[in-house]
């Protein structure tokens, strides 16, 4: 039998070669991945960055720590505590004291992510003036970066002032020097950066670390040697971006397997069924159904073995370019390199022949039961299409993608609204209707074929009659189109969803926003405002126990409840909005105690531990519907956001002009009600900022449309290759030969539209579960198509389909027209 497979590559090659590159791509990019996951799990530890040279850093606690039964459990606390004033006193008997406070300052001209710092810390990077001097004014600065130099004036939420000087990380590469901790920055005197802010949660002492410990104690964390780098802006940044890393290539990973067998096992199928005559020859000359199945097997082993071997070698040069491309992107820190581990190769070349040979069995069971009397089939038309297994398995795996959903609609259906869930559910309905799609494909056909005259009765009829070839050619435009609509739909129809809560929620008129918060003097400022209800709230956060042992985090703002009710239109199942106070709180019905008038035990946003009344319950929507507290139980937490609602008969455009006169010296924006809909909940397939969900969407589609366009080649020339007696019957009729290659362009373009009808049928079932889902959350909003990517996928499809049908085409026309002459 082996010897016999090697024979039938040989000469057969063309249709092999198609399921060769499939493999040989999907075993490269698992070899990637796997290279990539790898690499991760041995990152370097991150080294301390703006506190390179403090001799000890002393940080308040900014951990919640609570005992369970199943141990302790940790969340990084919203509002970190700041070093007890008693513990800071003793503190400066041991040696100098000096302390961080860090802010966002918002310039005219200057990148949204810059942040001030007093000039005193400056030293612990070390920092040194590459132009100019230190502050000594205070309103004098020294910045960093190329954004601005000495001698400019930038008019900042804090008022004006003067760079007089500009600096740089002291021996710094130019890949630290373009971190984030050190790029954009600017240096206030201590007394001015104490004034813009007052609160400091970390400070540095130069003392010996043991004493420090001992005069600490319990009450704040003592940080020395590399654990510095928790001092650092964001010290967790590396192992989220390697997490969304990882997320990223997992899904490409896992589409890829999908892809790969779903493409292997098309094109076994259909080579089985073109060489059903060869295989009842070899049933007559004595060839048993065991023989036959394991020749199949033995080609797809074949097969297997050189392509995952090709793809280990492909994955091994890809990957140090991949990994280029994500640090470049900033997806992945700027250490992150392909190291050189081994199991990834010996993982993706044994799940390439796994593939292969998984994708080989069922032709080779349909192979096995070919008669000898096929030996003198001449028909061309298909019979027995839909195979009794075909059908089983297509219809449980139908009952499966309908069960799943609707189990999580009666149980969950928040769950249907995650990222994995509606990335991976698909993939059941694509796999179910592929199945099934030989019963489909003759009535969609009749359906969209009706071109007049012989060439439309023929597109019919050929297409109608070789359902195998069709729904071979169909299914890899199927997949691509059905996760196309499902993936870009689903993103479409959430960031819809989100606009529409954003849009029913607001009923304020204006909306400021300052991300280094509002000042007393600006609050009472903005109150003073004729003609308003003002509405300040701030970012807060709280903590449940749930079951006992899972630490919960749930966002919260903190709002005076009757100007909030006045501002915004909570979406509430129970309760009401003013009856929320000091001792009770509003929240969600993702909650498990969500009843009101029960008590809740929460640790607010500084970890105080706290009784609360359920005032109110809200949907869970989207996911963004957090809780509301009072003040009282944030009292740290800086105002962000204030609402301006217009009275009866108030001037808008004079309402306006003085909110921007009041926050002029400040860092807030003034927003009118749709421009601050517009800004944060964006009605497009993207929302802002989201660049690892386009990258990764953006990613699998490629693969999808890459895959189809290898199946749609290899098997429009195998199907082409085999039809040579059929295009010569045509020439001897009577049709020209471009008769003819009109002919195959419109069977090709109406297969294509066949696969797009029933991809984009699988797509409005998915999007549909996930419509459903959302209202049972309690939102509204209309089923959104990405009809522009639908159209180009379906178009790129149809031109892969015309320029792989066309060539053979025309190549078999030659043929036959020379041995005419012959």
């Amino acid at each position: 039998m082996l010897s016999i497979a090697i024979r039938t590559l040989r000469t057969r090659w063309v249709t092999f070669a198609g399921s060769f590159v499939a493999l040989a791509l999907g075993v490269s990019l698992i070899t990637v991945m796997g290279l990539a996951l790898a690499s991760s799990t041995d990152a370097p530890e991150r080294r301390p960055e703006r506190f390179a040279q403090a001799p000890v850093m002393v940080r308040g606690q900014d951990t919640l720590r609570v005992p369970t039964a199943a141990g302790i459990r940790t969340e990084k606390l919203a509002q970190p505590r700041p070093v007890p004033a008693k513990t800071v006193a003793a503190l400066r008997r041991l040696g100098r004291v000096t302390e961080d406070r860090s802010f966002a300052v918002r310039a005219e001209g200057a990148p949204h992510d810059l942040v001030g710092h007093p000039w005193s810390t400056a030293a612990y990077a070390p920092y040194e003036l590459t132009a100019g001097r230190a502050p000594k004014a205070s309103d004098e600065v020294v910045a960093t970066g190329d954004w601005t130099s000495v001698g400019s004036r930038l008019r900042t939420g804090g008022g004006l002032v003067r760079v007089v000087g500009m600096a740089k990380v002291e021996g710094a590469g130019t890949s630290e020097a373009a971190d984030h901790a050190f790029k954009n920055a600017l240096f206030y005197t201590d007394a001015r950066a104490a004034r813009l802010a007052p609160l400091s949660t970390q400070l540095v002492v130069d003392a010996d670390a043991a004493a420090v410990r001992r005069v600490v104690g319990t009450g704040a964390e003592v940080l020395t040697g590399v654990g510095r780098r928790l001092a650092d802006a964001d010290p967790d940044r590396d192992r989220e971006a390697l997490t969304a890393l990882n997320a990223l290539f997992g899904t490409a990973g896992g589409v890829t397997g999908f892809v790969s067998v779903f493409v292997v096992a098309s094109t076994f199928a259909f080579a089985v069924a073109q060489r059903r005559r060869e295989f009842g020859l070899l049933r007559t000359a004595g060839a048993t159904a065991g023989q036959i199945r394991r020749t199949v097997c033995a080609e797809a082993l074949l097969v297997g073995t050189l392509a995952s071997a090709t793809g280990c070698a492909l994955g091994a040069y890809a990957a140090p370019h991949l990994a280029s491309w994500v640090v470049d992107g900033g997806l992945a820190p700027s250490w992150f390199t392909i190291g050189a581990p081994t199991w990834p190769y010996h993982a993706a070349f044994w799940t390439g022949l796994l593939v292969s040979l998984c994708g080989a069995t069922a032709a080779s069971w349909r192979a096995g039961r070919t008669a000898p009397t096929e030996a003198l089939r001449e028909a061309s038309v298909d019979s027995e299409t839909l195979t009794r297994g075909r059908l089983w398995s297509g219809t449980a795996l139908l009952a499966t993608a309908a069960a799943t959903p609707a189990l999580a609609l009666l149980t969950d259906p928040g769950d249907l609204l995650h990222r994995k869930t509606y990335v991976s559910r698909p993939m059941l309905l694509i796999t179910a209707v592929a199945l099934l799609s030989p019963a489909l494909v003759r009535p969609l056909v009749r359906l969209i074929a009706r071109l007049p005259g012989a060439v439309g009765m023929l597109v019919r009829e050929n297409a109608a009659a070789g359902v195998r070839r069709t729904a071979a050619v169909a299914a890899p435009v199927l997949v691509t189109v059905a996760l196309t609509g499902s993936l870009l739909g689903a993103a479409a129809t959430l960031n819809g969803a989100r606009t529409t809560e954003t849009r029913h929620r607001t009923a304020a008129d204006f909306v400021l926003t300052s991300p280094a918060g509002f000042d007393n003097a600006t609050l009472r400022h903005l109150r003073t405002i004729p003609g308003t209800e003002v509405s300040p709230t701030a970012s807060s956060a709280v903590y449940v126990l749930e079951d006992g042992v899972a630490l919960i985090k749930s966002e919260a703002r903190a709002a005076d409840p009757r100007a909030l009710a006045r501002t915004v239109r909570l979406p509430l199942t129970a309760g009401r909005v003013t009856a929320l106070d000091d001792d009770s709180i509003i929240v969600n019905e993702e909650w498990q105690t969500h009843t009101v008038g029960r008590r809740v035990t929460v640790w607010l946003d500084d970890g105080t531990r706290k009784s609360l009344r359920i005032a109110a319950v809200m949907p869970v929507g989207t996911g963004d519907n957090g809780a509301y507290v009072t003040p009282a139980n944030a009292p740290r937490a800086p105002v962000d956001q204030v609402e301006v609602k217009l009275r009866k008969g108030a001037d808008a455009p004079r309402v306006a002009a003085a909110l921007k006169a009041t926050t002029d010296r400040t860092d807030a924006e003034v927003l009118t009600r749709r421009q601050w809909i517009r800004s944060t909940a964006p009605s497009g397939i993207w929302a802002p900022g989201d660049r690892t969900t386009r990258l990764g969407f953006l990613l699998v589609l490629g693969i999808a449309l890459l895959y189809t366009g290898i199946s749609l080649v290899n098997t429009l020339v195998m199907a082409t290759s085999d039809r040579l007696p059929e295009l010569s019957s045509l020439r001897l009729t009577g049709a020209t030969r471009a008769q003819v290659l009109r002919l195959i362009t419109a069977e090709s373009l109406t297969v294509v539209a066949v696969g797009a009808l029933l991809g984009l049928l699988v797509a409005v079932l998915n999007l549909l579960g996930l419509w459903t889902a959302l209202a049972l959350q309690s939102v509204w909003t209309p089923l959104r198509l990405p009809w522009p990517a639908l159209g180009t996928a379906t178009a790129a499809c149809a031109l892969l389909a015309v320029v792989a049908a066309l060539p053979p085409a025309a190549a078999a026309l030659r043929r036959s027209a020379l041995e005419a002459t012959l």
